[in-house]
C-alpha cells in the first residue's frame, strides 16, 4: 500500500511460527480469549493454547449476519484471526463482511490479525486485504496483516513471510522477537524483496494452479461429489455427504491422497480438502483416476 513506513512492516520467519506464537509474544495468557474460524487451520488453536489463553471458534457468518455481539462474546477477546481466503474452505470474506468484523473488533478493543497468505489467488472472487483503506478507513490502528511468499512465489521452504499494520503492537513485536532470536537471515529477506518486485512468476503459476483446479473440480464432481465455497486459496473443498475418514479411504484406494476436513475443525467432518499443488503430471493422474 502506498505511504507504507518501515514501521508498519515486520519480516517474520515464515507465517506458521508467527500465528502459533502470536498470542505470547502479546502477553496473553489464562483469562484472555484468541477467537478463530471454526473451520481453520490448527495452529490458530495451537496458538492459543501454548500462550495458556483460551481458544474460541467462531462462525465466520458471525460478521456477515451481523450478529457477532451474541455470537461471539467481546468479554476478555484480545485476538480475533480473519483468515480470508480460508485454509481448508477457500472462502473469501466480502467487504461488507471485513468492515463489520473490523469497526466490531475496534468498538470492543479487540486486535485483528488478518491472514492473508491466499490473497493473490482468488479464482471466482477478489480477496481484499483488511488493510485497503475501504475496510480500515484509512487507519491501521488495531489491525495487523500476515503475508507469506510461501504460496504466490512458492517459498515454502524459505520460511519468508511478513506482518503489515499497526505500528505500535509491530514495534513491540520487533522488540520481543530480536531478543528472542527470531530475526529473519538477510539472504531470505533479499530473496522476499526480489519476489515481491516481480509478478511474471505469480502470473505464470496463478495460471497452472488455474488450469489444474478446473481439471480436478471437473473431475472431483464427475465422480460425485459437490465442491463448497473453493472460491480462491490452493484447494477445494469437497463432500460427498459421508464421514470424511470414508471419503479419504475412497480416494487412497485409487491412489490418491487429501487431507480430512476434521484436521480443520469438527465443523470439517463431512468434507476433504483437495490440493491443486501436486505437479501437472500427477494432477492428470489423479484426474485419469478420478474418471476411471
Amino acid at each position: 500500500a502506498a505511504g507504507v513506513t518501515h514501521t508498519q512492516v515486520l519480516p517474520v520467519v515464515g507465517s506458521k511460527e508467527l500465528v502459533a506464537s502470536l498470542p505470547a509474544q502479546l502477553g496473553l495468557g489464562p483469562g484472555d480469549r484468541v477467537a478463530f474460524p471454526r473451520l481453520a487451520y490448527p495452529t490458530y488453536e495451537v496458538g492459543a493454547r501454548l500462550a495458556g489463553a483460551e481458544p474460541v471458534p467462531y462462525d465466520t457468518q458471525t460478521f456477515a449476519a451481523g450478529t457477532a455481539g451474541t455470537d461471539l462474546d467481546p468479554a476478555g477477546l484480545k485476538l480475533l484471526w480473519l483468515n480470508s481466503p480460508s485454509n481448508p474452505t477457500g472462502q473469501v470474506l466480502s467487504k461488507d463482511e471485513l468492515r463489520t468484523a473490523v469497526a466490531w473488533a475496534r468498538e470492543h478493543g479487540v486486535l485483528v490479525v488478518s491472514d492473508e497468505c491466499y490473497l493473490e489467488l482468488g479464482w471466482e472472487a477478489d480477496p481484499v486485504s483488511v488493510l485497503h483503506p475501504d475496510i480500515s478507513g484509512g487507519s491501521f490502528e488495531g489491525l495487523v496483516a500476515v503475508h507469506s511468499l510461501s504460496k504466490r512465489s512458492n517459498l515454502a521452504g524459505y520460511r519468508a513471510a511478513f506482518l503489515a499494520g499497526d505500528e505500535a503492537v509491530l514495534g513491540e513485536l520487533l522488540k520481543i522477537r530480536k531478543h528472542g532470536g527470531m530475526m529473519v537471515p538477510a539472504p531470505v529477506q533479499a530473496a522476499t524483496v526480489a519476489a515481491l518486485g516481480d509478478e511474471k512468476h505469480v502470473t505464470e503459476q496463478r495460471e497452472r494452479y488455474e488450469r489444474r483446479r478446473a481439471a480436478l473440480r471437473s473431475a472431483l464432481e464427475g465422480r460425485g461429489f459437490r465442491i463448497e465455497h473453493s472460491e480462491a486459496s490452493l484447494y477445494l473443498w469437497a463432500t460427498r455427504d459421508e464421514p470424511c475418514w470414508d471419503t479419504v479411504s475412497a480416494l487412497a484406494e485409487l491412489g490418491i491422497l487429501v487431507a480430512p476436513g476434521e484436521f480443520y475443525g469438527a465443523a470439517g467432518e463431512r468434507h476433504v480438502r483437495v490440493a491443486f499443488t501436486a505437479t501437472d503430471e500427477r494432477v492428470a493422474a489423479a484426474v485419469r483416476r478420478l474418471a476411471g
